[in-house]
């Protein structure tokens, strides 16, 4: 059983959890993930592993409530524990040879993106750190973020945060303006994703993507988590997270990641009907 040693609410549905986790901690790299399960019967999920402490034994992970099982993990306070949790997996982030980078993230993808950006800026990179959000009140991290790069971008869909744009636009005035990146490395939605890539390939730059696709077992079995790269299939779990995002084909990625929405949405409503009747028992 894996405590959780400390909760956070960052905002309305997203929240912060420390576990601990030392076998785990150990061996954690920037890029890799864990998969868990909140009971013996529940369902296994795959989270970024958004910060390590080797001394205390530590795992940082951060989630949206929006399936049934986050929801579930996200009723869980400090000194509950989790059935399961096991990691790290997935291939370490490879940061060798780069001095200029952009780290772009939208929405929850800055909580993947910052441990990226951290690990980047602790090895004397220089870092422009571009985080995307619909609104300002759903903006997360924002403090550790500006330590964790040289210069910090913030926007949002809706201006509220002082200036209205995308991710996008910011990284090609960056480019255009003269930054000579080494590498852009992208974490958020697919769809954004998809368009940093396309925003760098007119200039050649490298661009790392981190496909968080489909998945069961995280050891490359199921095929659950299978994508196409340069033509090739590949699995997210054994073969990435990370991959080239110039070779990744978005559009069948995109198409996979939706397969299971309407089973998705039949469980978190059995979910909350089964909460519902609780409470009624309860009262």
């Amino acid at each position: 059983m894996y405590k959780i040693i400390e909760k956070k609410t960052l905002n309305a549905n997203t929240k912060l959890m420390v576990i601990d986790a030392p076998h785990v901690a150990k061996k954690a790299q920037p890029g890799q993930f864990i998969i868990l399960r909140v009971t013996e019967d529940g369902e296994r999920i795959p989270l970024t592993i958004a910060a390590y402490d080797r001394e205390q034994g530590y795992i940082t992970i951060i989630f949206q409530e929006i399936g049934a099982t986050t929801q579930a993990l996200g009723t869980l306070n400090e000194g509950d524990c989790l059935h399961d949790f096991v990691g790290p997996l997935g291939r370490a982030s490879e940061f060798d040879g780069m001095k200029k980078v952009a780290v772009v993230g939208g929405g929850l993808g800055c909580a993947i993106a910052y441990p990226q950006a951290k690990a980047l800026h602790d090895m004397g990179c220089e870092v422009d750190l571009i985080a995307g959000f619909r609104s300002k009140d759903i903006i997360i991290l924002e403090d550790e973020m500006r330590d964790a790069c040289t210069n910090l971008h913030i926007v949002t869909d809706d201006g509220s945060n002082g200036r209205k744009a995308l991710v996008t636009q910011v990284l090609k005035e960056l480019i255009d303006a003269g930054s000579q990146y080494d590498a852009v490395i992208a974490i958020g939605p697919m769809i954004m994703m998809k368009f940093v890539a396309e925003t760098t390939r007119p200039y050649g730059i490298k661009t790392i993507v981190s496909m968080n696709t489909l998945m069961v077992d995280g050891t490359g079995m199921c095929g659950g988590c299978r994508l196409t790269v340069g033509g090739e299939t590949k699995f997210a779990c054994v073969d990435g997270p990370d991959f080239d995002g110039h070779l990744v084909d978005f559009d069948e990625a995109m198409r996979r990641a939706a397969i299971y929405k309407p089973q998705e949405k039949t469980a978190v409503q059995r979910r909350e009907d089964h909460c519902n009747l609780y409470k009624m028992e309860v009262k």
